[in-house]
């Protein structure tokens, strides 16, 4: 017989210990050493070349990084450059919010193979995306010789900048718009249908206000994306000053020219415009969920 029994008592129940009541194992790092870590690579990844280049730009002063900035051919690269992302952004809006539209509201044959080209410029890299185009549009190609014929040249000219922007960029709207359709309510939808609505109706005052978060974030991406584009554009653009240089084109130049600090003075104002860009989508993002939530 058990000593419990032959007292008279019952066993002591066994309390179950919480998660928030166990003993805190221990961390070999402390408890910020994996803190230190994050920051510490951000630091060497990313904070200390920015610093570099800022360093760069303005170590002969500010008067000399405003003459590196306003000079002819870098005012007219930074001006090609934002003109370019602004034309290509509008563009890719119309067209991504379509796209997205159609993967998440029908289902056709291809479907799955359309929903995975969308992502192809992420994959591809951009000296082949310039390489497509050249061989498509260029004067050798069948479909350049055309347009060249129509008194219309794409390579080496500002079409062929917005061809590259609009391939490269085309997945950040679809992207951004894709998931918030997949995931919207369509009761609204069909009750302004049951009322006589038409499609486009139905869409232009019930669908874009709930998408129009995820729109303008993809815009902004899409926009920032393009101010750095280098790749594809060495190839289409021809890189004739004041025509076809843009802004990264120019940057390229000048460090093969050992000017680093007219390149590093440019590359800040690029910098300084997508890190505004970003900012705004994250503002945007959290004022969108606290407005929503």
């Amino acid at each position: 017989m058990s000593p419990a029994r032959a007292s008279g008592t019952a066993p002591a129940a066994r309390v179950p210990v919480s998660p928030a009541s166990a003993p805190a194992l221990p961390r070999p790092w402390g408890p910020w050493g994996l803190r230190a870590t994050a920051i510490a690579y951000l630091g060497l990844g990313v904070a200390l070349p920015l610093a570099a280049v800022i360093e760069r730009g303005f170590s002969a002063g500010l008067s000399q990084f405003w003459r590196y900035v306003t000079a002819p051919a870098a005012a007219q690269a930074l001006e090609l450059t934002l003109w370019m992302a602004a034309v290509m952004t509008a563009v890719n809006v119309v067209f991504g919010i379509a796209t997205a539209y159609v993967l998440a509201r029908y289902e056709f044959p291809g479907r799955g193979l359309l929903n995975g080209l969308v992502d192809l410029p992420f994959a591809i890299p951009t000296l082949v995306t310039g390489l497509m185009l050249v061989v498509l549009y260029g004067p050798a190609g069948f479909l350049g010789r055309w347009l060249e014929g129509h008194g219309m040249k794409v390579i080496f000219a500002q079409p062929g900048i917005l061809l590259a922007l609009l391939f490269v960029c085309y997945p950040f709207v679809v992207r951004t718009v894709q998931p918030v359709l997949l995931g919207a309510e369509r009761s609204e939808e069909e009750a302004a249908w049951t009322l006589g609505a038409s499609r486009w109706k139905t869409f232009w005052k019930i669908t874009l206000p709930e998408i129009l978060p995820a729109v303008l974030t993809g815009a902004l991406l899409c926009f920032a994306r393009a101010l750095g584009e280098f790749g594809s554009i060495v190839i289409v653009a021809g890189n004739i000053p004041g025509r076809t240089l843009t802004a990264p084109v120019y940057i390229y130049g000048e460090i093969e020219s050992q000017n680093s600090r007219a390149a590093s003075a440019v590359s800040i104002v690029l910098l300084t415009i997508s890190f505004a860009m970003l900012v705004l989508v994250d503002a945007y993002s959290k004022r969108s969920k606290a407005a929503g939530g």
